[in-house]
């Protein structure tokens, strides 16, 4: 099967009409997602990095192009594989719409305004530091922000538009308008750097796009209804299908019974001894997850659960042997969920990782570099969007304009040049771990500026250097559940052998611009419209004001990290530059240098139930059944996965018009 699909898609042929569709259905997705998400606080339409809405939307579609072609035998509008490009289009718009981007923003652009009191000192501490037209200068734009319009609820949706005070916004959209298409310009620079290396020399397993392929395949086939009936497959689709149907009818009559798929687990073990790194311990039911993990390669499957245990078993390895180290040991950080000093091994071993990244790419990079120089004719496009050489300066443009804008805004270039490179080298490294590890729920748990913290101290970032970088931390390179460059990456995958190149670049390109448009436009009338005060917007206050807390401390008390924080963090590349080795030199080496990467990301406390029983039947089959089971048993797992999201998608569509929301996936 893949093999054919792999063939039917490098001759395959993209028309204007996918492309104008999907960036159509991308930007209804961003105008839809504030509403759905935030207000009526239903299944989320986006989140992660296989989100529910356009994998929905791109399966009905599926099923209305291969029910017409069938019965009306006529010429297919559209094919496998424009519904491909059309899908790819809609996660890209729906990671910007929420996590991604818009979901943080705009508390993120006024929480030292809204929020600063006489006591917590934030207007005397940040106003001197932060340069003008970087935030709203005008109050009452601000406070109708929090507040709403007067008579904001009775108004549509274009009159909440028009009543927007736009002139309040205009230098600040400006400054950071620029910084987001900066930025996202160089994730496209780098990922078409990349790509060759990745996708053609490493010939990496894009786990999260086996399902997408594979429905593209279906429509395309000429046997594309006798796949869909597949035995396995239907099996797979109906436990899902029963599991959500009872829970989410439970959710509206209580007296429908239902089946639980959160144990909460810690109640089993200790909170002192061995064992005490469990006694949280929270176990998650995912069918979509499960699937991917048996469709991911099994020795990242393996490493994912197995790095997640070890890290619970040493808070109680460490707790047994008296090495308590008391959490303020951290100093000052910015980690969405780090915790506790152990978890700082993550700075030395995501370092570790990202040389050991370059060094694969090595002659890649040397090839690139040589023609970027003309010191060699160009090469023919492989699998890149554009010619290399282009790709080598812009991402070096890419990165001198950023240091220009960070130096705009206060910087030393010095400092600038620290912040950005940190930003690009996790998200760097956090575009391998998802694509490669077929993680469609991802977050990091240091930030990128607590390793620079660690490694230059806190006096470089004492002032306009911790703050601003801190705000622009936190508007795209922190919060890594819908980051772009995953899904520039998967992009980059499913349009190698598209043609024409340009047409479907530009579409991309398109999407963006459509997408980051349609994204501010609904979040601000949204907030507007109703006063974020009144919002489901709890957790992106909190994240938000955490930030502004973090880097007033770093300004008025810029206390350094304990000795033990370099400890672990040394502990983390010795870890690491062992796993490299042994991955590298050993072809029996069981166990992937990425597991290590996320056994403390708040990820994987969702997901390593769900890999583990993932990793666990892809063994038994390939132990038992050989490869011919496994292509038998992953029709199964597909049908595991689509079934979820049909009822995710179902649930959603319900939760329209009740107001209530069924969760399927983990938001």
């Amino acid at each position: 099967m893949d093999r054919d699909a792999t063939t039917l898609q490098l001759t395959s042929r993209i028309r204007p009409r996918a492309i104008f569709i999907g960036v159509l259905l991308a930007g209804t997705i961003c105008l839809l997602t504030p509403v759905n998400n935030i207000y009526h606080r239903a299944t989320p339409l986006g989140g992660g990095h296989f989100p529910l809405a356009p994998f929905f939307l791109f399966l009905v579609l599926a099923l209305l192009v291969l029910l017409i072609s069938r019965v009306f035998k006529s010429r297919v509008l559209i094919t496998g594989s424009e519904l491909l490009v059309m899908w790819m289009q809609m996660v890209i718009g729906s990671g910007i719409a929420y996590t991604g981007l818009s979901r943080t923003l705009f508390i993120n652009l006024t929480a030292p305004i809204q929020f600063a009191t006489t006591g917590n000192q934030w207007r005397e501490t940040f106003d001197p530091l932060l340069p003008k037209g970087l935030m709203p200068s005008d109050l009452s734009a601000i406070e109708l922000l929090y507040n709403g319009l007067p008579s904001g609820r009775s108004m549509g949706w274009l009159e909440v538009l028009a009543e927007i005070p736009w002139q309040a916004w205009s230098s600040v959209f400006f400054r950071w308008g620029l910084f987001i298409l900066l930025s996202y310009m160089t994730m496209i620079f780098i990922i078409n750097l990349f790509s060759r290396q990745w996708i053609v020399n490493e010939k990496l397993n894009f786990p999260l796009l086996k399902v997408p392929q594979f429905v593209s395949y279906t429509v395309d086939s000429p046997d594309g209804l006798k796949l869909l009936t597949n035995r396995f497959l239907l099996v797979g689709l109906l436990i899902p299908v029963c599991l959500h149907l009872l829970n989410g009818l439970s959710l509206h009559f209580p007296s429908v019974p239902t089946i639980q798929t959160l144990v909460l687990a810690g109640k089993y073990f200790p909170k002192e001894g061995l064992l005490s790194g469990f006694y949280k311990l929270k176990i998650y039911i995912y069918p979509a997850f499960i699937g991917f993990a048996f469709l991911t390669s099994r020795q990242i499957s393996f490493s994912f659960w197995v790095f997640f245990l070890a890290g619970g078993l040493l808070y109680g390895i460490l707790d047994i042997t008296g090495y308590a180290v008391p959490a303020s040991e951290l100093g000052i950080t910015f980690g969405p969920t780090l915790t506790r000093p152990e978890e700082m091994q993550m700075i030395g071993a995501y370092g570790v990782f990202f040389v050991f990244l370059v060094w694969l790419a090595r002659h890649h990079l040397l090839d690139v570099s040589k023609q970027a120089f003309f010191l060699k004719p160009g090469g023919s496009l492989q699998s890149e969007w554009f010619d290399v050489r282009l790709s080598f300066w812009g991402v070096l443009g890419g990165f001198f304009f950023l240091i220009l804008w960070f130096f705009w805004q206060g910087l030393s270039p010095f400092t600038a040049v620290l912040i950005i490179s940190s930003f690009f080298m996790i998200s760097l490294v956090a575009t391998r771990i998802i694509c490669q590890g077929g993680l469609a729920y991802f977050t990091l748990t240091a930030a990128p500026i607590d390793g620079l913290i660690t490694n230059f101290g806190t006096k470089l970032f004492a002032g306009a250097g911790g703050l601003i970088g801190a705000i622009s931390q936190k508007m795209l390179f922190v919060d890594l559940r819908e980051s772009l460059m995953p899904s520039l990456l998967h992009s980059k995958k499913i349009h190698q052998g598209k043609n024409p190149t340009t047409l479907v670049f530009g579409g991309m390109l398109l999407t963006l611009v459509v997408s980051v448009t349609a994204s501010v436009l609904a979040m601000m009338a949204l907030c507007y419209r109703y006063g974020i005060r009144e919002l489901e917007l709890e957790w992106a206050t909190s994240t938000t004001l955490n930030v502004y807390e973090n880097a007033f401390r770093l300004i008025v008390n810029p206390v350094s990290s304990g000795d033990s924080v370099y400890t672990f963090a040394m502990i983390g590349t010795g870890i690491m530059l062992v796993l490299v080795f042994c991955y590298q030199r050993f072809y029996w080496w069981p166990i992937h240098p990425i597991g290590y990467l996320t056994a403390y990301s708040s990820a994987m406390r969702i997901l390593w139930v769900s890999f583990f029983i993932g990793w666990l039947c892809n063994a038994l089959c390939m132990k038992y059944g050989g490869v011919t089971l496994f292509r038998k048993m992953q029709y199964f797992f597909i049908g595991l996965i689509i079934g979820d999201l049909l009822m995710g998608g179902i649930w959603a569509l319900v939760g329209q018009f009740t107001f209530s929301g069924y969760m399927v996936l983990p938001d």
